[in-house]
């Protein structure tokens, strides 16, 4: 959970630094690249400064295993234990495979709306970067304080299924809601819709997280992890940008944000199904 928190904060940072580091400056090509320029080396110097941290501190290991799942598979490997196998083991769950559907399809969609989202908000508010970088902010902010709390309920509570699902129909309540109001003219509306938005999107990718864990136990924590990121970013993530952005050139933002819609309500239909299960 600290792991997601500080990389929400980072993509927050994300949105809010380059408007301000490059201004809109379309009468003046030079000055952009270099503003850009200022920009792309300054992200190659913390990059590298944080690399090096990471080889000079990181330690290879905890001294204790961080969960259940993780102490059974560093028993299992001073015995047989064979990755592969796990592998075929959680694509034989039926439950999991479920889960890494959805799961792909609403994280893709929270990937695929936040690399639009500047260019969304320029096309009906022109002049707005500021303002797009700020509810770029605005969403992610409102998704690291819904990560909390679903984190904290389904602690509590241990309804991984109910809850999934209850996040799941909001989020698409909360796409719908974005999409009807982009236009409306106040980017005011805009920042509380996407706020929303972000509240319940951001919220289920750590849910997802816990959820795929509890169902795959005792198979180790960080396959069913790894599955369900290689499911967001390279299955659908990748392809409902490429989707939405160009139904968004074709026609417009409204017809790329419809299309992620109907994606989601998919998803809603699959998560119902593990109700089930």
């Amino acid at each position: 959970m600290f792991l997601f928190f500080v990389s929400q904060f980072g993509v927050a940072i994300g949105f809010l630094l380059p408007p301000v580091l490059v201004p809109n400056t379309m009468n003046d090509t030079n000055l952009m690249a270099s503003n850009i320029k200022i920009m792309f080396y300054g992200t190659a110097i913390v990059s590298t400064v944080l690399f090096l941290l990471v080889i000079a501190v990181f330690k290879e290991k905890p001294p204790l295993p961080p969960s259940n799942a993780q102490a059974l598979v560093l028993d299992s490997l001073r015995v047989d234990y064979s990755y592969k196998q796990s592998v075929i083991n959680l694509f034989k769950n039926v439950p999991f495979i479920l889960l890494l559907l959805s799961y792909g399809i609403l994280t893709g969609v929270y990937y695929s709306v936040s690399t639009l989202l500047n260019q969304m908000i320029i096309d009906y508010y022109e002049g707005q970067e500021l303002n797009a970088g700020r509810i770029g902010l605005t969403l992610v902010l409102a998704g690291m304080l819904g990560s909390i709390i679903s984190g904290f309920w389904v602690d509590r509570t241990k309804t991984y299924k109910q809850t999934t699902f209850g996040v799941y129909v909001v989020s698409f309540i909360g796409m719908l809601a974005f999409t009807f109001t982009l236009n409306l003219g106040n980017i005011y509306i805009v920042f509380v819709t996407a706020g929303i938005l972000g509240f319940f999107m951001t919220g289920y990718l750590p849910l997802g997280f816990e959820f795929g864990v509890e169902i795959t136990y005792p198979e180790s924590e960080g396959t069913s992890s790894g599955l369900l990121n290689a499911s967001a970013q390279v299955l659908f993530g990748i392809v409902f940008t490429l989707a939405q952005g160009k139904l968004k050139t074709e026609f417009n933002s409204l017809a790329g944000n419809l299309f992620v819609c109907g994606w989601i309500f998919v998803g809603i239909i699959l998560t119902g199904n593990q109700l089930r299960v």
